[in-house]
């Protein structure tokens, strides 16, 4: 999270200058380059911080249940895999030019952690008091900053989309939205967190029950040695175990045909 907030507020104080320069201390069309560059490149940084701090927030909420956190962990994985390679094809549209082709791409990433940042917040809100956890907790008082974040980005994408101004009056509510939730991470992190509860399930709880499910699942398989086992996987100690014990069987047979033709 103190990734996610330094890169913003430093992405904001580089950005700034260069908006109120252009035209006046850098000619117009540099100055419009340099910052559509930058600002894309940092909003598609900031989209990927956002991942991650998704990941961490659904590890910091899973931590008592081992089994359905590694399960959850490999979903969202994939799910952010998939949704990289969607957001990578979505831009290659015809006629694309290189301008096109990044605004698209981080467009659709962006939406894609928007949308994921939603369904973690509803996941916790459901699974807030099996986990531990209460609504003061700072779990989920940055998860609901961060769904309040993903909301405001998914209705600005969907205004973007029809008016192409750079100064409307989606640029102020979510300017005001921002402001709301660094107020509210502030709250939640300035007040003394309730300590985690201790997890008592019942037996027929769905959680126990997929935990000990993917505990299962997650179990590495026994192995079997199928047709004849190298030298190289044997110690040295047990090679030579196992070459007097072929020495004695192989000298008992001697010592008892010997035995027989004196007899």
């Amino acid at each position: 999270m103190c990734f996610f907030l330094g890169f913003r507020a430093i992405s904001d104080i580089f950005l700034l200058p260069i908006l109120l320069l252009g035209g006046h201390g850098i000619e117009a069309h540099t100055a419009y380059r340099l910052y559509f560059y930058s600002y894309w490149a940092t909003y598609a940084a900031e989209s990927v911080l956002g991942l991650l701090l998704i990941y961490s927030i659904f590890n910091l909420a899973m931590a008592p249940l081992e089994g359905l956190k590694n399960l959850g962990t490999l979903i969202f994985r994939w799910a952010a895999s998939i949704s990289v390679a969607i957001a990578l094809v979505s831009a290659l549209t015809p006629h694309f030019t290189q301008m096109s082709f990044i605004t698209n791409f981080v467009t659709e990433l962006q939406r894609t952690q928007s949308i994921l940042t939603l369904c973690l917040l509803l996941f916790v809100c459901f699974a807030i008091r099996p986990m531990g956890l209460s609504y003061s907790s700072r779990i989920f008082g940055v998860s609901l900053g961060l769904g309040l974040l993903a909301t405001t980005n998914l209705v600005a994408s969907a205004w973007m989309a029809h008016f192409k101004e750079m100064y409307s009056t989606i640029n102020t509510a979510t300017g005001v939205a921002t402001c709301f939730v660094l107020l509210l991470w502030i709250t939640y992190f300035a007040l003394p967190e309730p300590r985690r509860r201790m997890i008592v399930l019942p037996t027929t709880s769905p959680f126990l029950r997929w935990n000990q499910i993917s505990q299962v699942l997650g179990d590495e398989p026994g192995f079997v040695a199928i047709g004849g086992i190298p030298p190289e996987l044997f110690a040295p100690a047990e090679l030579e175990i196992m070459r007097r014990a072929s020495l004695k069987m192989s000298t008992q047979p001697t010592a008892a045909l010997q035995h027989s033709q004196t007899a």
